[in-house]
């Protein structure tokens, strides 16, 4: 059975579609994954806040760090929690608004080419078993439905935007998830 249906959305996920994306440019191949790290408040774990970013529905008075980025216009593919629960908030066919200004092998404009995957987490603390099972699982359906994404093609947001973001951080074991992947 295909785990991605017609328009580019997972099968049995939770979906929240974003309006934070637009059609990829004509023809173009989707040739890279991207792992981000996420939580909102910072360092604070299973709330509304990512789905309300994502969503434009950021209330700037829940919390002061939440002043600063409610007008952001920000979304990724799908946002792993940290009990391994996924939220898909763009179809893969569409451009999610993850990367900023990136670039990735010479190549400017990530965000046309990639899938964003965020995590539930920060640059310093560790991720879950669950978080890399199910990273790891979705990367093998990506690279199976997208065979431009090769395990050399799986990078981290501070790999295409360096000295800008930071994440997955260090609290991102690369080495555990590429052997997670390989099996």
């Amino acid at each position: 059975m295909n785990l991605v249906d017609q328009l580019g959305w997972l099968r049995r996920v939770r979906r929240l579609p974003s309006p934070n994306c637009n059609p990829r440019p004509v023809g173009e191949t989707i040739s890279l994954l991207v792992v981000h790290g996420i939580s909102l408040p910072p360092g604070r774990f299973g709330g509304r806040g990512v789905d309300q970013l994502f969503t434009n529905c950021l209330d700037p008075e829940e919390h002061p760090y939440y002043a600063g980025i409610a007008g952001l216009r920000v979304s990724a593919h799908v946002l792993i929690d940290r009990r391994g629960r996924m939220t898909q908030y763009v179809p893969f066919s569409q451009r999610a608004w993850h990367a900023g200004l990136s670039s990735f092998a010479g190549r400017a404009d990530c965000n046309d080419y990639s899938i964003g995957v965020e995590l539930e987490g920060t640059d310093e603390r560790p991720y879950t078993q669950r978080q890399y099972r199910r990273l790891s699982v979705l990367a093998r359906v990506l690279m199976r439905q997208y065979p431009a994404i090769t395990a050399q093609r799986i990078v981290g947001h501070s790999d295409i935007a360096p000295g800008r973001k930071s994440d997955p951080g260090p609290g991102f074991d690369w080495s555990r998830f590429r052997g997670l992947v390989a099996r």
